[in-house]
């Protein structure tokens, strides 16, 4: 997976001649990003399990905390660099919101994807684990995907809400806390993030998912990010993005096809 992952990103650099060193830096930016986010969730998981192995409850706890700290943590060293997606469906949002190109945002998705790969193999062999260990965690039912629905909605609302409003500054501590409440408040835990949700199959832990559950939750995410589209151009028609220093906004790169 990550060899194929490795061989696309390439094929569309060399396709698009990509020679830009600043694409470059912010493709890094966001391969890293989402491997230290997949590696904590999946890490943290883990260590939930081991420390409080008969209280499910304790462990999310756990979880949902490292998690969101490490999300303000990243957003904050990386977000001046690439905007610090590490979610494809916040790609696919910019983009439609015509604030990246088309060839850039798909190599941004696919450097999110290798980075996610990879962070779950990380955390797997820190914990002395097989490298990849698929998953057998089966995650379905309607309750579960419009969880997913909730979850990506609500956090897409919040990333540009705050970039279109003029208060992305604040987008890292909001997004930390919007994930750690929403995986107490969704059915789903909120993956919100179809990387990261195809990162958990390599796991076969407190984090982990089937490979089977995967299509529905990046139906149900997909879903979630379109209907977050539409809700920002109306709540918030204007963009004042352009003038603050976002976190969540480097310097533009244009939007063309």
């Amino acid at each position: 997976m990550l060899l194929v992952g490795d061989r696309l990103l390439r094929t569309l650099l060399l396709s698009s001649g990509v020679v830009d060193r600043e694409l470059a830096r912010r493709l890094t930016s966001e391969a890293l990003g989402t491997a230290f986010l997949v590696t904590t969730v999946i890490g943290s998981g883990i260590m939930a399990q081991r420390l409080s192995p008969d209280d499910v409850g304790l462990q999310l706890l756990e979880n949902s905390i490292a998690t969101g700290a490490a999300l303000v943590a990243l957003i904050l060293a990386l977000g001046p660099v690439s905007g610090a997606h590490f979610n494809p469906v916040v790609t696919l949002a910019d983009r439609l919101l015509g604030r990246i190109r088309s060839t850039h945002a798909a190599l941004y998705v696919v450097a999110q994807v290798i980075g996610a790969c990879i962070g779950a193999v990380v955390a797997n062999l820190m914990f002395s684990l097989p490298a990849v260990n698929v998953s057998t965690q089966v995650r379905t039912g309607g309750g579960i995907w419009l969880g997913e629905v909730v979850a990506t909605l609500g956090l897409l609302l919040v990333i540009f809400g705050l970039v279109r409003s003029g208060g992305a500054r604040h987008v890292a501590f909001a997004v930390g806390a919007y994930i750690a409440a929403a995986y107490w408040f969704t059915s789903s835990t909120s993956f919100a993030n179809p990387a990261v949700t195809i990162a958990r199959t390599l796991s076969d832990t407190f984090a982990g998912i089937s490979p089977s559950s995967v299509p529905a939750f990046v139906i149900a995410q997909l879903i979630g990010a379109l209907l977050a589209v539409g809700l920002v151009v109306v709540l918030y028609p204007d963009d004042e993005s352009a003038r603050v220093d976002p976190i969540l906004d480097p310097p533009p790169m244009e939007a063309s096809t």
